[in-house]
């Protein structure tokens, strides 16, 4: 029998917890001769419900692995939390507003008894989002693959199985600006994809203010894409090549149209010329910054309030044998 763990990242969401664990109950039942499951909840900082919710399921059911973080670190950390802790042969992420369905997981599942590393699925469309959000998602990616040197496929989710050496392997990146969409796909391993169409939010509204929509946008342009950095390099080269128009056009009214104020031929082009010398120098700068910033970062990902008593998973194959033999 192997072992699976669904990590679903929480904040919030008092109202659609019972029922995603419900739902999860009920498609793993079919399974569970197949698959011993658990389900890391990982609280990022809820101020409503949720922690006792959670604290309540748990005491219920050992499968339910509450994990709650010291403060709100975002949807990617909370995430990463709960990676870090599924310690199965499988693992799936999701989010628990039911807008990644759970009667998908057989499916993913069977996608990886076929074989597969990664199971990645993307959304066709999602039931009630506005044509200037599907727009703006279409748009962004299309120009993240064009700067980017992988391929995030659009319409991409959080919603995915990792087998244990996909996991393993995602675990070493450690960056703090994460965009495990682009993370993913640069894990290689034998990948494919799976389509669903996104219903409704069970409940509530969705956590992910425009801002934080804006964060995890330059999160992954920064964090797959150096072309940015690079912005500065290529505008002080177009900069020097406008310096030498510039540069000729002060020739013409110095020597041509003789109608050049005196000191002014030397102050532009000495300007244009420093100015486009300093973009480039900056340029080179930023590259080996950039490669400095992304080796000294060692700070906590995140930091644990408290966590559940974690049920071993070597007790967990005992108890099964006992009631085998039994």
């Amino acid at each position: 029998m192997q072992s699976l763990a669904i990590v679903v990242p929480v904040y919030n969401e008092e109202d659609n917890i019972p029922h995603f664990y419900a739902s999860v109950c009920e498609v793993m039942q079919p399974l569970a001769a197949r698959y011993r499951w658990e389900v890391i909840f990982v609280d990022d900082g809820s101020n409503d419900e949720s922690r006792a919710i959670l604290g309540t399921l748990a005491a219920r059911d050992e499968r339910v692995q509450p994990v709650f973080l010291s403060r709100n670190y975002g949807h990617q950390l909370a995430l990463t939390c709960g990676l870090d802790r599924a310690l199965t042969d499988v693992v799936i992420t999701m989010d628990g507003d039911m807008q990644h369905p759970p009667a998908l997981i057989p499916e993913l599942l069977a996608r990886f008894e076929q074989g597969y590393d990664v199971v990645q699925t993307i959304r066709r469309t999602t039931e009630g989002v506005s044509w200037l959000k599907k727009f703006s998602s279409s748009f962004y990616y299309k120009a993240l693959n064009a700067i980017s040197d992988i391929e995030v496929r659009p319409g991409g989710s959080d919603f995915r199985l990792l087998s244990r050496p996909a996991a393993d392997a995602l675990r070493r990146f450690r960056e703090h600006d994460r965009f495990i969409r682009g993370m993913v796909t640069q894990l290689g391993f034998r990948q494919t994809t799976l389509s669903f169409t996104a219903p409704p939010r069970y409940a509530g509204n969705s956590k992910f203010s425009p801002r934080k929509m804006l964060r995890l946008a330059l999160a992954g342009v920064f964090g797959c894409s150096t072309v940015p950095l690079r912005m500065g390099l290529y505008f002080g080269f177009v900069c020097a090549m406008l310096s030498l128009l510039g540069f000729a056009y002060v020739l013409y009214v110095k020597y041509v149209d003789l109608d050049a104020v005196p000191g002014w031929a030397t102050d532009v082009s000495i300007s244009l010329l420093f100015g486009s010398l300093q973009l480039i120098v900056l340029g080179f700068i930023g590259e080996y910054i950039a490669r400095i910033y992304q080796e000294v970062k060692n700070r906590p990902l995140y930091l644990v309030g408290e966590e559940m008593p974690r049920l071993r998973q070597d007790g967990m194959e005992k108890k099964e044998r006992g009631a085998e033999q039994a």
